[in-house]
C-alpha cells in the first residue's frame, strides 16, 4: 500500500479521527466536536481502522456500568489509555483514577501495595499506609499485569474484587469499599489457569468483560495518523520544524511489524525526529534496518541495493547534489560525510548526477 506524502502544514493532514460517541452516532471530527465527556475520554487515542473502533464501541458500551473489566492485548497496544478512557466515561470520572503495575512491586510488597498496612505489620514499616483498594473507594482500579500477581496474593485479590472488603496487613479490621475493577495482561490467562499458574475462580472474577486490544500489524491504516501524531508532539517538544513525512518514509512504517507495538512505533520516530535537520522525516538508513521490508521505499526496487541506491538519490535531489555541511545528504540520512561517500563510490552514484555544479 502506498501512501503519498503527508504535509503538515495541511489542515487536513492534520485532522485526528472520530470516535463512537455515547451520546449518538454523529460521525465527528476529534478536535471540531463539541464540549463532550467522550472528546476527553478518547484523548491520545489515534486511528479510524474498524479493529479500534470495535474496541472503542466496547468501551463505550460497558464504561457507564460498574462491570469488571479484562483489557487483553500484547504489551505496547495502549491497554492503560483503554482502562483511562474506561474510567472517564463513567460515573466514577471525577474521582481519582487509581492504577498500578503488578509487575513493578516485589511479590513481598504486592499484598501491602494493594491493601495498605498498619505501623509495625512488618520491617520497616513505620507508619500506617493506605492500599491501593482504600485509595480508589468510590473510583476505578487499573491493575495493569494483573497475570504476574503471585498465587498467594491472588485469593485475597478475588475476596477484595467479589466481596469489595479487606484487611490490611497487621489489622483485624475489615474496610469496605466501592471499587470498579479494570485490569489488564498480555498474558494467556485461560492458559494459565490451565497450567496452574492462576485461580480459575479469580479469573472468571476478572473476564467479566473481556476487550481484547488489537496488536498493531493488524490496523495498519492506523500508522500514518499515529506517526503525524508523534511526529507533530515530538518536534514541538525538541523545537524543530519538520513539516512533512515522505511518502517513502511513511511506506516503510507502514510495512513493518512492530513487535513492540506503538510503544515501539514511538521510539523509533523519536528517534527519527532526533536525526532530522530538515523540514521532511528522515529515515537513517541505520535506523531503517530494524524495519521488516526496506525496498518499499523505492517502488521499482527488487534489491536492498537498489533500494539503497532510490534513498541516497532521493537525498542528493533533494539538496542538488551537496554532501556536507547543514541540511546536506549526509545529514538528512543520518550518516557521516565520509560514510556517504564511500557508499556513493561502492554504488557509482555521483554528484554531477544531480547537480553539476554541487559543492560537497
Amino acid at each position: 500500500m502506498a501512501y503519498a506524502t503527508i504535509d503538515f502544514t495541511d489542515p487536513a493532514s492534520l485532522r485526528a479521527p472520530s470516535f463512537p460517541s455515547i451520546d449518538g452516532p454523529e460521525d465527528q471530527s476529534y478536535h471540531s466536536r463539541s464540549e463532550t465527556c467522550s472528546e476527553q475520554c478518547f484523548k491520545d487515542i489515534i486511528g479510524n481502522s474498524s479493529a479500534l473502533q470495535k474496541v472503542l464501541e466496547q468501551v463505550a458500551i460497558v464504561a457507564p456500568t460498574d462491570a469488571t473489566v479484562l483489557l487483553q492485548g500484547e504489551t505496547g497496544t495502549g491497554k492503560e489509555l483503554i482502562a483511562r478512557a474506561i474510567h472517564d466515561l463513567s460515573s466514577r470520572r471525577n474521582r481519582h483514577f487509581e492504577r498500578m503495575n503488578c509487575a513493578a512491586i516485589p511479590s513481598g510488597l504486592l499484598e501491602s501495595e494493594l491493601f495498605g498496612h498498619e505501623k509495625g505489620a512488618f520491617t520497616g514499616a513505620l507508619m500506617q499506609r493506605k492500599g491501593r483498594f482504600e485509595l480508589a473507594d468510590g473510583s476505578s482500579l487499573f491493575l495493569d499485569e494483573i497475570g504476574d500477581i503471585s498465587l498467594e496474593v491472588q485469593p485475597k485479590l478475588l475476596r477484595a474484587v467479589q466481596e469489595q472488603e479487606f484487611e490490611r496487613l497487621g489489622s483485624a479490621r475489615t474496610i469496605q469499599v466501592s471499587v470498579r475493577m479494570i485490569a489488564a495482561t498480555h498474558r494467556n490467562l485461560e492458559n494459565m489457569v490451565k497450567d496452574g499458574g492462576f485461580r480459575e475462580d479469580l479469573f472468571y472474577r476478572l473476564n467479566v468483560f473481556p476487550i481484547e486490544i488489537p496488536p498493531l500489524r493488524e490496523r495498519r491504516e492506523d500508522i500514518p495518523l499515529l506517526v503525524k501524531y508523534f511526529v507533530s508532539k515530538l518536534a514541538r517538544r525538541m523545537g524543530r520544524e519538520i513539516n512533512s513525512v515522505p511518502s517513502h518514509v511513511m511506506n516503510v512504517l507502514i510495512d513493518n511489524d512492530w513487535k513492540g507495538n506503538i510503544r515501539e512505533l514511538a521510539n523509533f520516530v523519536e528517534r527519527a525526529v532526533i536525526l532530522t535537520r530538515g523540514e521532511e522525516l528522515v529515515l537513517p538508513i541505520t535506523a531503517r534496518r530494524t524495519c521488516r521490508s526496506v525496498p518499499v521505499c523505492v517502488a521499482s526496487s527488487s534489491t536492498l541495493r537498489d533500494a539503497e541506491r532510490g534513498v541516497i538519490g532521493e537525498a542528493l535531489s533533494a539538496t542538488a547534489g551537496r554532501i556536507a555541511g547543514k541540511g546536506g545528504a549526509a545529514e538528512r540520512l543520518g550518516l557521516k560525510r565520509t560514510t556517504l561517500q564511500n557508499k556513493m563510490r561502492r554504488l557509482n552514484i555521483t554528484r554531477s548526477d544531480y547537480s553539476p555544479n554541487a559543492i560537497g
